[in-house]
């Protein structure tokens, strides 16, 4: 059913509220999310959508996603797409399938340059903007009736562009006009901002339905990354009150669905919005809780009779007419459809390997730790409400980081990292973390050898959960930590490791190492899994939040490998950066560490930097 249509008819007690997903990046992941979505789906809302990775990158996964939602678990679902990389054929493609499909609903975006593009470029002329999508499924006679339309706005401006608000005030009218049907707006967390913004575009004459974008916190690193990227205005009351609890990655949780309970209020109150939209970055713990606490969990709906199975998809001529044929009959299809989501919507009490009780399917993974997440967790490497967060224009191009056009160049902007004369690098978006700083004289070492360390961890052994540097979780907990590094080398360097893992690391050190290519080598045996941080609760069982194994090493690995080619891309071809940042891409392997003994802070250390420079390669 059409958004609008379900919008206009909806009589409900409380607003409404739609659930956004993205397309997970491992097939593992791909499955759990159908589970998730069944049992969110237990909350009634009005529809989900689905979105569409840059430039087109999670299509076939976004359309098999939207698919699945729309006819297995019957959830009307909205398919976000976009212009970025889409010609007319592609478009027509996607409509076509998504129509064949069931689905109706459409939210048409512009989207963001493609990884490594300064700017956005059209590849089709006809599809430089999100207006240009409406007006063409308007305009076609295949589509124009079949499909309801949603568009984006954005209430603090729209990311990347120099718009003043008017300008922006034009371009969403526009929109509307061309045939749009209802907006859905980015996240945002100024609630006084937001509804003065309201209040201007309704005096500017649009009246469709606007669900204002909600994104529950997480964890203060996500909160703080992806308000960064979409130049998300934080009321300095809230960035006060995360600062207090941001190492304690509970008490972020609890905080940010407090304050999602206390704008969805103002928003229905003061703005009189008919529902709201969640951004869930695939996980569920939160929108949930958001959803009881407002009261707006209405029971399941389960037909109160058994139906038969048509014989014929013709009508039926001798139901009661005091009932609905549809509430008797129902169609084979349909019927297997039925079945097959409600067991999908059926917990295993076996999780992942686990024994687990099946409320606690929805919090298995609910403390992501970015990339070292559990790559079967449907959040895993989730990309942000808006796509990707890659390397922006203005990093790449910026004086912080310099131009190297020599690999000294290079080692030099990661011991500048460390040395906090600068606060990023393309792959640390912030300043050296304080747990970080605790392993400093070590991190120093290695990339003055010219192993340019991207990530690492101390070892912990039984530190309180309360510490203010590597505490996180319950109060009145225990964290522990195996001591971790990451970093990019030579091939002769990674047979150094290997020699030495083999010869001295007493099967206490497992490493990954791997290429833009795709060559991975390692020690880890097939199906290893490494959890290197863990913490033990009152009342709780062991919670593990950072797990390193190949196929998230692998996901990780091309992700930094598409850095270099992202960063490269911004200087014209044959120059000297341009030359060196692609050697590199494709000459050096990133290589992952693991020393399992933890109690022993140094061993990570001494293995890296005496074992193996005593090693020489085979």
């Amino acid at each position: 059913m059409k958004f609008s249509e379900k919008i206009a008819s909806y009589q409900g007690s409380h607003p409404f509220y739609t659930f956004e997903f993205f397309p997970p990046r491992t097939d593992e992941g791909f499955e759990n999310l159908q589970s998730r979505i069944a049992r969110l789906n237990d909350l009634q809302p009005l529809g989900i959508s689905i979105t569409w990775g840059a430039g087109g990158s999670t299509k076939h996964r976004s359309l098999e996603l939207a698919q699945m939602s729309q006819r297995s678990f019957g959830i009307d679902t909205l398919l976000h797409l976009t212009c970025t990389n889409m010609e007319k054929g592609a478009i027509d493609e996607t409509l076509k399938t998504a129509k064949e499909s069931g689905l109706q609903n459409i939210l048409a975006l512009r989207g963001d340059p493609p990884r490594g593009e300064e700017e956005w470029k059209a590849i089709d002329s006809q599809f430089s903007l999100g207006i240009d999508l409406v007006r063409y499924i308007r305009q076609s006679p295949e589509f124009s009736s079949h499909f309801c339309i949603g568009v984006a706005a954005y209430p603090d401006g729209h990311t990347g562009q120099l718009y003043d608000e008017e300008t922006e005030l034009k371009h969403l009218k526009a929109k509307v006009d061309a045939g749009a049907d209802f907006i859905i707006t980015q996240l945002f967390y100024d609630i006084n901002s937001f509804i003065v913004w309201l209040k201007k575009v309704r005096a500017y004459g649009i009246t469709i339905p606007i669900l204002p974008g909600i994104m529950p916190i997480q964890t203060y690193a996500s909160f703080a990354r992806v308000t960064k990227l979409c130049g998300t205005r934080v009321p300095p009351a809230i960035l006060t009150e995360l600062e207090a609890v941001k190492h304690d990655d509970s008490l972020v949780k609890e905080y940010g669905i407090k304050l999602a309970v206390d704008m969805i209020k103002r928003l229905t109150s003061e703005g009189h919005v008919p529902g709201v939209h969640f951004c869930t970055l695939n996980l569920e713990k939160s929108v949930h809780k958001v959803v009881d606490l407002l009261q707006w969990h209405g029971p399941p709906h389960h037909s109160d009779h058994n139906r038969l199975i048509a014989e014929t998809s013709g009508p039926t001529t001798h139901a009661p007419k005091s009932t609905d044929d549809s509430e008797l009959l129902i169609t084979a299809a349909s019927a297997v459809n039925e079945a097959t989501t409600s067991l999908t919507g059926i917990v295993s009490n076996d999780l992942d390997g686990r024994s687990t009780e099946p409320s606690q399917a929805s919090t298995w993974d609910d403390f992501p730790n970015g990339r070292f997440g559990d790559f079967k967790s449907p959040a895993f490497g989730n990309l942000g409400p808006w796509g990707p967060l890659g390397i922006q224009p203005t990093d790449a191009t910026g004086s912080e980081w310099g131009h190297p056009s020599s690999r000294d160049e290079l080692t030099s902007l990661f011991l500048n990292h460390l040395h906090s004369k600068v606060s990023t690098t393309p792959f640390s978006p912030g300043a050296l973390s304080a747990e970080s700083m605790m392993i400093l004289p070590y991190l120093e070492q290695l990339t003055q050898r010219g192993w340019w360390t991207v990530g690492s961890q101390p070892a912990i052994d039984g530190a309180s959960s309360a510490d203010d540097v590597v505490g996180w979780g319950p109060k009145a907990g225990y964290v522990f930590q195996k001591g971790f590094v990451e970093f990019f080398c030579d091939e002769s360097d990674v047979n150094r490791i290997q020699k030495a893992a083999l010869e001295k690391g007493n099967g206490m050190v497992q490493w990954f190492a791997g290429t833009a290519q795709g060559e991975v080598r390692g020690n880890v045996p097939d199906g290893g899994r490494n959890a290197v941080t863990w913490g033990i609760f009152p009342g709780q069982e062991v919670i593990q939040t950072t797990i390193i194994e190949k196929q998230s090493f692998i996901a990780w690995k091309d992700e930094a490998f598409s850095i270099w080619t992202d960063w490269s891309s911004f200087y014209p071809p044959q120059t000297p950066q341009r030359l060196l940042l692609e050697g590199v891409r494709n000459e050096r392997w990133l290589v992952s560490v693991v020393h399992h003994n933890y109690k022993d802070s140094a061993a990570l250390w001494t293995f890296l930097l005496q074992d193996v420079g005593q090693s020489q390669s085979s």
